[in-house]
Order: structure tokens, then sequence, then C-alpha cells
């Protein structure tokens, strides 16, 4: 890089051919606001929100390790009516969960602290996230938008930019909730194609950071039996047994049926060297990678 060049890091991930399984964030609960001013570099808490009603909404969070995430749709086009929010859980069940509320009052929002003690309303369609927060992160605007102009055209009611999600050097990123899957590495082209078979339930390896309801072990070892196998739905696979030494793990993968072959995966984990990983930092940090080897 010279004096006068930009760094940015998902080219340098991209380079470095970064690997994208078990990377993604661990999660079952996430928080929607929308917000169609200028986003913070933090997100929420940046909002000149009424204090009293941001620390109760943060702490009901805090105690879910519910992630909360501004909303807006893409171009920030104009919508009719309040500006809403939503509390989407995925279950260990599998099952899907929303609540929906809007606001036109800082106070409105404690509606989400009821959200986050009462069930929510099952089923309801997926919500598909881009991460576009170009305050946080240079990537997540440069190749985040793009892509959410892309999904915004072909899926516009099922689609929002959203604040950071993680991983900002392998954007275009995105999340589908309450499913709990990260993509990533995605430009407006292959968002839509991986758009488009998730929401067919066919999960490629291609593009997956992994299911937020898995260690990142775990993860490393679903996108392999993916990789190897073949795409198949988001709730195709079970972990039947995962056992640790140290830095290596024995992951056991079969289908939901019967008679499903059984998947022994050894994953190991290793960290590379001290690099810079996000546009911003002005340190360098080394990060935890996974790799998997089939056993059986």
């Amino acid at each position: 890089m010279t004096p006068t060049s930009r760094f940015f890091c998902s080219d340098a991930a991209r380079s470095r051919d970064d690997p994208l399984a078990g990377t993604a964030p661990y999660g079952s609960t996430w928080i929607l606001v929308e917000y169609r001013g200028g986003w913070p570099p933090n997100g929420f808490d940046g909002l000149p929100l009424e204090p009293d009603t941001k620390r109760l909404v943060f702490s009901a969070a805090q105690a879910l390790r519910a992630r909360i995430l501004l909303i807006r749709r893409h171009g920030r086009r104009p919508a009719d009516g309040p500006p809403c929010w939503a509390v989407l859980r995925y279950g260990d069940d599998g099952a899907h969960r929303q609540t929906w509320g809007t606001w036109t009052r800082d106070e409105d929002l404690v509606g989400i602290v009821d959200a986050l003690a009462a069930p929510g309303a099952p089923g309801g369609p997926p919500v598909v996230l881009v991460c576009a927060h170009g305050l946080h992160d240079a990537c997540c605007a440069v190749r985040g938008r793009p892509v959410g102009r892309a999904l915004s055209e072909r899926w516009p009611d099922l689609v929002w930019e959203c604040t950071h999600i993680g991983g900002d050097r392998f954007a275009a990123n995105v999340v589908v909730a309450p499913d709990g899957v990260y993509y990533g590495n995605l430009d407006a082209a292959s968002s839509v194609e991986v758009v488009g078979e998730h929401l067919a339930d066919r999960v490629h390896a291609a593009h997956l950071r992994g299911f937020t309801n898995l260690v990142p072990a775990q993860q490393t070892a679903v996108a392999a039996v993916l990789g190897r196998f073949g795409p198949a739905g988001r709730h195709h696979y079970v972990i039947e047994e995962t056992v640790r030494d140290s830095d290596r793990w024995l992951v056991r993968v079969t289908g939901r049926t019967p008679r499903s072959p059984v998947h022994d995966i050894e994953v190991r984990s290793y960290r590379t060297p001290a690099r810079q990983l996000t546009c911003r930092g002005l340190s360098v940090s080394s990060a935890v990678v996974y790799e998997a080897v089939f056993r059986r």
C-alpha cells in the first residue's frame, strides 16, 4: 500500500483469502429500530434518545445477549407512517418468533422491553439485513450499499440496511433473521443468488459465515458438510456432539432423518499474524481461523 492509497479491510481480506466459516457472531435475538436520520458510528448507543428509555432498552437487550441494530430502507426511501421497531427470536427448536411495533416518541421504544419478556408471534417472513454502516467502517458502505440496492429491488418488503453486524472485512455482509444465518463477501449479483437460494431453503457453503445459534467450531463443521455434499435447508443438519481438546474440536453432524449419515468433522483453530482487520482500526490484531477435516 502506497502512502497515498486508502486501505480497505475487505480488499485486504479477499487478497489474503480469509476464511469465512466460523465467523458468525453468536446470538438468537435481534432488536431492530428504524431510524431514518444519520447513523452515529456506534449505532443505537449514539442516538440522542431520552436517557431512561435508552437505559431500559439496553439493559433488557444485554440480559438476553440481544443485538440492537438500527435499520432503514435502502436509499432512505420515503415511508408511510411512523418508524418501526421489532424483536426477532430464533428458538432452540428452530421456531421463528417476531414482535413488531411503531414509535413516534422515544418513550414508545419501551415496548421493546415488554416484547423481550414475551414469546412473540410465531412465523412471519424473514428479515434480510444488509450492513451499510459507513461511519462504522468504509467497506460496509462501499460494498454494502450496492448489495442493499440489488436486494431491495428484488425483495423490497424484506430487505433493510442496518448498522454494524460484525466482520467488516467480509463486506458486504448479510444476515437473515431470525434464521440467524450470516453471509459474507457478497456483491450485487451474488447477493441476489444467495438470498434467493436461502429463501428457497437452500443454504450453500459459498459465502456462508455461519449459523448464529452455533459456536464457531460447529459453524465450520456444518459449512464443511455443505461444501462437500451440497446445499441443504437451514435445519437439515443437527450437531449431535461436540468434544473439545485444546485448539481442536470433534464435531458430529447428522441429518434430521433417521437414516442420515454421520459426519465426524475435526475442526482445528489457529491465530493469524497481527493485521489491520478494519478500515478504521489504527492497531493490528490477530484473528482466530477455523479449519475442518473430515474423519468420516
